[in-house]
């Protein structure tokens, strides 16, 4: 069975990783990893390969960076290319980036059947470009592989069959659950001279919060208020150092002695300032699932999340993006301690890529 592994973004390299070290256990499966290049530096994409010892991808479409249009037309001009040149049995995407919404589009085009890791996530919020690309991609495809039950409740919704959808687990916990040990072993912690469950993990990088900024700025005010009780450590998304050099607010960053910032960590390191941290305020909807599973408290810059279990069972906060309420739930949670009593979801147990490749060779003649 001739697959094509696709990945375009950093968290999709995370996703793919298990799936991967599955396929390798089966004689069945003559796979390649094709990546589009979305992700293209080394903080963003080649230390990942490194750290989950990826094989090295035997497509690079090389697309680069741009606007929404531009990067998936790129996607689906250089994707199909291949596509008819190697013509695959099946088309693996993850997730919700750019890449997986165009490799879907052209696969469906060219009637070759589709497989959406991360399907059925949904937020119910439209002005996100990542909920286009999932609703469309779950449109489009063949094998459904849900994260959640409230993901095929969400799919039911929308009209998708049910003998396409299969309730698997979370392939990024999967990976998680593998190299939690190895991560343990960082010393990434003495590099920014700081003392485990006494500092603050932040992340941005959602078009929503750095490319409004008025948005921003409020977001930056309220860390400003925060770092002076606890220090922040702020791995920067290239496009959010874009939108602080845009914006003009390097005088603001300035300001802040306890903010910590440093360029985008490899996986290993991350994984090991997530896991010590005593709160993680975020946008990223996979970051919610790893607190989750480290038991870390999340608090999400968000007015929704397409990860509703992480918060019905897992440490995680939905609390928007008002300056005056990031302040009061953060130091709320600092005086506290944990905010939940989280649990560990359903089949979120390390065997999520099992458990597709297993269904994949038992569904063939989906294909």
């Amino acid at each position: 069975m001739k697959i094509v592994n696709v990945v375009g973004a950093r968290p999709n390299l995370i996703k793919i990783a298990s799936i991967i070290k599955e396929m390798n256990r089966c004689d069945e499966f003559n796979y390649i990893l094709l990546h589009t290049g979305q992700h293209y530096d080394y903080d963003m994409s080649q230390v990942f390969f490194k750290d989950l010892s990826l094989p090295e991808p035997d497509i690079y479409l090389n697309v680069g960076s741009g606007n929404h249009a531009t990067q998936t037309a790129k996607v689906m001009v250089e994707f199909e290319k291949f596509a008819l040149d190697w013509q695959p049995d099946l088309v693996l995407v993850v997730g919700d980036v750019n890449s997986t919404l165009a490799c879907a589009i052209t696969s469906s085009k060219l009637n070759i059947p589709i497989a959406h890791v991360e399907a059925g996530l949904r937020s119910f919020d439209r002005t996100m470009p990542e909920e286009i690309n999932r609703i469309v991609t779950d449109a489009l495809s063949t094998f459904l592989f849900t994260t959640s039950r409230d993901a095929n409740s969400n799919l039911r919704r929308e009209g998708i069959s049910e003998d396409k959808m299969f309730f698997v687990g979370n392939v990024m916990i999967d990976t998680l659950l593998a190299f939690r040990e190895q991560a343990l072993k960082s010393s990434i912690l003495e590099q920014f001279n700081l003392i485990a469950d006494s500092y603050l993990l932040l992340t941005l990088h959602r078009p929503s919060n750095v490319d409004d900024k008025n948005v921003f700025e409020g977001i930056l005010r309220a860390i400003k208020e925060i770092q002076h009780d606890i220090p922040v450590l702020f791995p920067i998304h290239p496009r959010t150092t874009q939108r602080v050099q845009h914006f003009g607010l390097d005088n603001l960053v300035k300001t802040m002695p306890g903010l910590k910032i440093t360029k985008p960590l490899g996986y290993l390191d991350f994984l090991h300032v997530m896991a010590n941290a005593r709160i993680v305020l975020t946008d990223s909807g996979g970051i919610q699932e790893e607190t989750t599973i480290l038991g870390v408290p999340c608090l999400t810059l968000r007015e929704s999340t397409e990860r509703p279990i992480t918060v019905t069972c897992g440490t995680n906060r939905i609390i928007g993006t008002n300056p005056t309420r990031i302040v009061m739930e953060t130091k709320h949670s600092l005086t506290s301690g944990q905010m939940t009593n989280g649990k560990i979801p359903e089949l979120w147990d390390g065997k999520a890529s099992q458990r597709i490749t297993d269904i994949i060779l038992k569904h063939q003649r989906l294909l």
